[in-house]
């Protein structure tokens, strides 16, 4: 809900005060329905308490490319642009996205354009969206720069979730194995303490070692806490800051065997955009810009900010490309074979594909390998802790033979 502050006038005199409403059009209908005229009305800012705590675009990507399939939809059946933003506002389950078309309905209303009025939401509406919907309007071909628009979504959520179910299910092994062998070191190794206490001779080395991490992990299990609390607060800082999110992004394009995957992902992600700006007649420069801000990798958007400038120039885009090792030799043939028969547009989205490919093709085989990797790894973890309490057992249970003959 976003917060209005007016003035205006009533029966009774001057009035003025701050509403809360979907968007400026109910906020004005409902001060007419209390018999207020208003005279001045702004949007308030969202302050910390108000605003709806989210990292990144609060629309899931599913969501927004339903939104546009079918806004291109209503659009082909000849619905106007104001009537399919407001049947859009009541069909859509994201709540974000209702709020903002809310505002744009009223906007549209007031005699604004589609891009001008979404502008105003660019947590929502990126600048790659602005932009072409901008030129689907001057070449009045609105619902067909929506599906192209619907496509790049859908492929761009498609290689986002391959990479999400790799990256998932190690992070899943691990979290659950740390889990489980917090649970033996705190529950049910010291349980045993007393008895080992009781037995004569020196322990195994690794039942020494298990249970010492025992008892630091019950007298100190805050400072742990604390530890990745902190570590999740500065990682989220460093992500934050431009200069800090370089050297994360390079570390990530040079990790082994994640390494490859991300870079062709950023890749796939970079041609695409490129792509989709260039079939909607965005003007390359401009493109160029867009993609910069889009690519969410400051290593590969380092390399477009040299290719823009190369562009400046008059010189070929793929120069800087050609130099950088985040570019492979086929990136860079291609994309000049595409500048010298003026088909670039139809060569980075071949570029695309074929990353987007690899991305699918990769992930598949990463996942394959690391589901029995991550198997042994627990097992082996879960294995040395039942082994040192087990070595001490075999060893009081001779004791009591010995006794009892």
């Amino acid at each position: 809900m976003a917060r209005f502050k007016y003035s205006g006038r009533d029966r009774t005199g001057k009035k003025q005060g701050i509403i809360q409403a979907g968007s400026r059009r109910d906020a004005l209908a409902k001060l007419k329905e209390d018999g207020i005229r208003v005279i001045e009305m702004t949007e308030l800012p969202e302050t910390f308490l108000t605003k709806d705590l989210s990292i990144g675009n609060p629309v899931k990507l599913q969501h927004f490319v339903i939104y546009l399939r079918q806004f291109a939809t209503l659009l082909k059946a000849g619905v106007t642009v104001v009537e399919a933003t407001a049947i859009m506002a009541l069909q859509t389950e994201s709540k974000a996205l209702k709020k903002a078309l809310l505002d744009v309905e009223g906007e549209l209303r007031e005699g604004k354009a589609l891009s001008d009025a979404v502008s105003n939401h660019k947590k929502i509406f990126n600048s790659m969206f602005i932009n072409m919907v901008k030129s689907g309007e001057v070449s009045g071909n609105l619902d067909v720069t929506l599906d192209r628009l619907a496509e790049h979504f859908e492929k761009q959520h498609f290689t986002r979730q391959k990479i999400v179910a790799a990256l998932s299910y190690p992070i899943v092994v691990a979290i659950v194995a740390v889990a489980v062998v917090i649970f033996l070191l705190v529950s049910v190794v010291p349980t045993f303490v007393t008895m080992f206490s009781d037995l004569h001779g020196k322990l195994p080395a690794i039942t020494r070692f298990v249970l010492s991490a025992s008892g630091f992990m019950q007298s100190y299990w805050w400072l742990i806490a604390i530890l990745i609390i902190l570590f999740v607060i500065l990682f989220t800082y460093l992500k934050s800051n431009l200069k800090t999110k370089y050297y994360l992004d390079y570390a990530a394009l040079r990790m082994p065997i994640f390494g490859p995957l991300v870079q062709k992902a950023a890749l796939a992600r970079m041609m695409r955009t490129l792509s989709s700006l260039f079939s909607s007649s965005v003007p390359i420069l401009q493109a160029m810009v867009i993609v910069e801000k889009v690519v969410e990798n400051e290593v590969i958007a380092k390399v477009i900010q040299g290719s823009r400038a190369s562009l400046e120039k008059g010189q070929s885009m793929t120069e800087p490309m050609k130099k950088h090792w985040a570019f492979p030799p086929l990136v860079t043939q291609m994309i000049k074979i595409g500048e010298e028969t003026g088909a670039l547009d139809a060569m980075l989205s071949k570029i695309a594909e074929f990353y987007e490919k690899e991305v699918e093709t990769g992930t598949d085989r990463l996942k394959s390998l690391i589901e029995p990797v991550m198997i042994v790894i627990l097992a082996s973890l879960v294995g040395t802790i039942v082994t040192a309490i087990m070595i001490p057992m075999f060893d009081i249970f001779n004791q009591f033979q010995q006794v009892n003959k």
